[in-house]
């Protein structure tokens, strides 16, 4: 029996859920598996930094398994390489000089891998199609104007709270307890994301601005 994607989606997700997608243009019988971005951005190097460094990325997500990577240039002619990624249910932050030469990696751990689903959820508005098409994604209602989207299991189970604007667009992302490295530890962090600037881009609905912040003592830290 085939069954149109329109009523398998509509029988698997809440309506809340599947209506967002239809707001965001995705289409019931997408066939994309992935999208790819280009960024240009500014990041601070911890918390305690007062500098901002300027960087560009690209980025690719994948619209039907958690996984993503993003590899980012720093300082002259790009020097210094970040990679931050989640594939094959692993996660990966490694930095590189000249693209070959190890300057960090972080261990892989739980909390590693916990921070990267968090990221890949709070970033479905660069890639809706996944709202549709990814079936790792749980997702409930969390009031009028919210939606939680969780993935991972056990020790790596996570949450993430999506809040949507007057237009039904999501333009707000919250963690309570995203795992934050401090020294050789790491500590669940109240973490939020905000994306403004939405156009219509190649038929559906993207932000084309976003900052993250940590939640310090209640202050938030960009």
């Amino acid at each position: 029996m085939n069954i149109p994607g329109h009523f398998q989606h509509r029988a698997r997700l809440p309506a809340a859920v599947y209506d967002l997608a239809m707001r965001l243009c995705v289409k019931p019988d997408e066939r994309h598996v992935g999208v790819k971005l280009t960024q240009a951005g500014r990041m601070r190097q911890n918390l305690k930094s007062t500098s901002w460094m300027a960087f560009t990325a690209t980025q690719t997500v994948s619209t039907r398994a958690c996984e993503f990577s993003w590899l980012a240039r720093f300082g002259p002619f790009g020097l210094i390489s970040v990679r931050d990624a989640l594939e094959r249910g692993g996660g990966r932050l490694d930095v590189t000089a000249l693209g070959i030469v190890p300057i960090a990696r972080a261990p892989h751990t739980p909390q590693l891998l916990r921070g990267e689903l968090m990221r890949y959820l709070a970033e479905l508005p660069w890639a809706p199609a996944a709202i549709l098409l990814n079936s790792e994604l749980r997702w409930r209602e969390a009031g009028p104007d919210a939606l939680a989207v969780s993935a991972g299991a056990g020790a790596t189970a996570t949450e993430v709270i999506l809040s949507l604007d007057n237009d039904g667009r999501i333009v707000g992302a919250f963690a309570p307890d995203r795992p934050r490295a401090v020294g050789a530890t790491y500590l669940p962090t109240p973490w939020r994301g905000q994306f403004t600037d939405y156009r219509l881009h190649e038929g559906r609905w993207i932000p084309f601005a976003g900052e993250v912040a940590w939640e310090i003592d209640g202050k938030p830290e960009v």
